[in-house]
C-alpha cells in the first residue's frame, strides 16, 4: 500500500471522528494588559464542527495565555497573518488581541508578548466590521495542563529503504527527524481527562493519541499519529 494512501485514509477516518482540542506545543507567554488580572471567562467551543449537533465544552480564558512561538514574529514577511508588533489577530473562540510590546531573554528569544484586547470582539467579530485575517489557538496559562508531546515523521528518507545506493543498508536511510520530543507543551484542561486509546485533533497541529504506558496523572504524554495535511 502506498504510504500516501495510508496517510490519507488515516486522516479521513480521524477527521470525522475525533474531537477538537487546543494544544500549544512550543509555548510562549502572552499577557493581555487591559484584561482584569483576577478574571476568568468560560468560552464555548464546539467539539467537532464537521459533525451536525456536535457537543461542546468550556474553555477558560484569562489575562495570561500561552500561544505558539511560531505564531509571533518580529520580522513580517509578505502574506503573514499572525501576531507581530502592531498587528492584530483573532484568538480562536475568544477575542481580538493586538501586540503592543514584547520582552526578550538573554539569548534574544521572545519570552513574553504583551497585548491589548478588544472586549467587544468576543466570538470573532466587532461592531465596526473590521477584518482580522489571522486566527491562532491558545491555552490559559493558569489552567493549562503540562504534557510531553512526541512528533513522529516517516522512519525512512526513502520510500523503499532497501533500494538505495549499492553498499548501503536500510540503516543508512533512517530519518534523523523521525521523532521530535517536546517536553514543555501546554494543553487545554479538558485533556487531563483523556483516556488510553482516545484520539484528538489538536487544532492546526494534527491528530494525536494518549500514550498509555508513559502517561501519568501529573504528566501526560501524547503521540502524533498524522499531520493534518
Amino acid at each position: 500500500v502506498d504510504i500516501s494512501l495510508l496517510e490519507f485514509c488515516i486522516r479521513d477516518h480521524l477527521d470525522a471522528r475525533t474531537p477538537r482540542r487546543m494544544a500549544v506545543l512550543r509555548p510562549v507567554r502572552l499577557v493581555i494588559e487591559n484584561y482584569p488580572a483576577d478574571h476568568v471567562e468560560w468560552l464555548d467551543a464546539e467539539d467537532n464542527p464537521d459533525q451536525p449537533g456536535s457537543s461542546s465544552r468550556k474553555l477558560p480564558f484569562s489575562r495570561e495565555l500561552y500561544i505558539e512561538k511560531d505564531d509571533f514574529r518580529l520580522d513580517v514577511p509578505k502574506g503573514y497573518h499572525r501576531l507581530a508588533p502592531g498587528l492584530e489577530v483573532r484568538l480562536k473562540h475568544g477575542y481580538y488581541v493586538k501586540c503592543v510590546s514584547y520582552e526578550q531573554d538573554a539569548s534574544g528569544e521572545v519570552s513574553v508578548i504583551r497585548c491589548t484586547y478588544d472586549p467587544e470582539s468576543r466570538g470573532g467579530s466587532t461592531a465596526d466590521g473590521r477584518k482580522v485575517r489571522g486566527t491562532i489557538h491558545w491555552v490559559s496559562a493558569a489552567h493549562s495542563v503540562a504534557a510531553e508531546v512526541r512528533l513522529y515523521e516517516r522512519l525512512f528518507t526513502l520510500e523503499d529503504p532497501e533500494s538505495g545506493e549499492e553498499g548501503k543498508t536500510f540503516l543508512d536511510y533512517i530519518n534523523p527527524s523521525s521523532l521530535q520530543v517536546l517536553p514543555d507543551s501546554r494543553l487545554e484542561p479538558s485533556l487531563a481527562q483523556a483516556k488510553p486509546g482516545e484520539s484528538f485533533q489538536f487544532l492546526r497541529q494534527g491528530f494525536f493519541c494518549l500514550d498509555e504506558p508513559d502517561s501519568t496523572a501529573g504528566r501526560l504524554v501524547f503521540n502524533r499519529t498524522i499531520h493534518l495535511k
